[in-house]
């Protein structure tokens, strides 16, 4: 046995979505524990994540992505496939897959007997239609060694529904990075979106996607524009490598239909990384009315940084959000959603959702979530070298 295990994590990509971050985040913080960790991800472009990290990274080379999400997903596998046959690459005691993409890679290197045992998280569990998409998502959950939940919710999801056990690890949040103290990227990031003249600016985060509820919050937003008209709807974000594009046109419909002025929501897309604090200090509240969740990361990012938060009413964000810490709503009611958002708004309210909100921040450390994955790879890793 070597001295310590040298770990190796998945992603399936590096772009800044919810598990890329969740992956990057894991390697730093047992990289700063003095753990040996690297993190991979495909990527076209050679680019690299999109922000520096703590621990080693590795950018493995990948094709140009298809629309479509199965030939895609297939690619992706192919790519991990292509860069993981060689010995040189596989270098690594402990696997640890943060998706079904890299799930589906280390269940076929470890059916090829190149490598041992691997651990999965699984975030959450999508409803896809294409019946390949789901023989492949199960299969990176069925060959995984060890499963990692983030929520209680997913976490008797997969004892249910599939008879497996997960240990919880949870989430965190970098409060070196989030917090409500701006500097001089605040300035650069009100003059790029012209918020100079906004009042309120709620701020939505995942981009235009069906499971975020974009419908949903901008038909509330729509509603709440007459009494506030110098609002703004910043939807930020939507590097995914799923296919929105039916969704999307949609929304464009909706959008037109509201009559809205051509400023009122604003469509970001992926910004840079050294943006998103001064993103979250620019804008007055926070609605995440989304349909389904796996933890909702920019949760945290959100209430790090003071905003007040509306959030939908659902697990698992009833399991780490009290009654007083969040203004609550029901994501398929649109006056729901509307009402959590101008409650946001209230002066008195809005101290109370601050402060509350700061210290269910302080309370997720990347470092408890680090460790609580510790004892697995310890398993995991001394099975490889029994």
């Amino acid at each position: 046995m070597s001295a310590a295990p040298r770990i190796a994590i998945l992603a399936h990509s590096t772009n800044p979505r919810g598990g890329v971050v969740h992956a990057i985040e894991l390697g730093d913080a047992p990289t700063r524990l003095g753990h040996d960790v690297t993190v991979h991800g495909p990527s076209a472009s050679g680019a690299g994540f999109f922000r520096e990290t703590v621990c080693k990274t590795v950018c493995v080379p990948a094709s140009p992505a298809p629309r479509d999400v199965r030939l895609m997903a297939e690619m992706r596998i192919a790519d991990y496939l292509r860069f993981f046959e060689h010995a040189q690459n596989r270098r690594f005691d402990v696997w640890h897959a943060q998706d079904g993409i890299s799930g589906n890679a280390l269940a076929t290197l470890k059916q090829r007997n190149l490598i041992g045992a691997f651990a999965r998280t699984v975030p959450h569990v999508d409803d896809f239609a294409d019946q390949r998409l789901g023989a492949l998502q199960r299969r990176a959950i069925a060959a995984a060694d060890r499963l990692f939940a983030v929520s209680r919710f997913w976490r008797d999801w997969l004892e249910n529904e599939l008879g497996r056990d997960a240990v919880i690890v949870g989430n965190g949040v970098d409060l070196r990075r989030f917090s409500p103290h701006g500097d001089d990227t605040d300035a650069q990031l009100r003059g790029r979106l012209d918020l100079q003249s906004a009042k309120p600016v709620f701020l939505a985060i995942g981009g235009v996607e069906e499971r975020k509820n974009a419908l949903g919050m901008l038909k509330a937003f729509a509603r709440l524009h007459g009494k506030y008209p110098q609002s703004r709807l910043i939807i930020a974000g939507g590097a995914s490598l799923l296919d929105h594009d039916a969704y999307q046109v949609r929304f464009a419909g909706a959008l037109a239909e509201t009559n809205l002025p051509v400023d009122a929501v604003i469509r970001t897309g992926p910004l840079p990384q050294e943006l998103m604090p001064a993103l979250y200090r620019a804008a007055t509240a926070f609605v995440f009315a989304s349909l389904r969740e796996g933890f909702g990361l920019v949760v945290l990012e959100a209430m790090a940084s003071g905003l007040p938060v509306a959030v939908s009413r659902i697990a698992p964000f009833t399991e780490y959000l009290g009654d007083d810490e969040v203004s609550w709503c029901d994501p398929l009611d649109t006056a729901s959603i509307a009402a959590a958002m101008a409650r946001s708004l209230d002066p008195a309210r809005r101290i109370g959702l601050r402060a509350r909100g700061l210290a269910v921040a302080a309370r997720h450390d990347w470092i408890a979530t680090a460790r609580a994955h510790l004892a697995t790879y310890e398993e995991l890793w001394e099975r490889v070298d029994a």
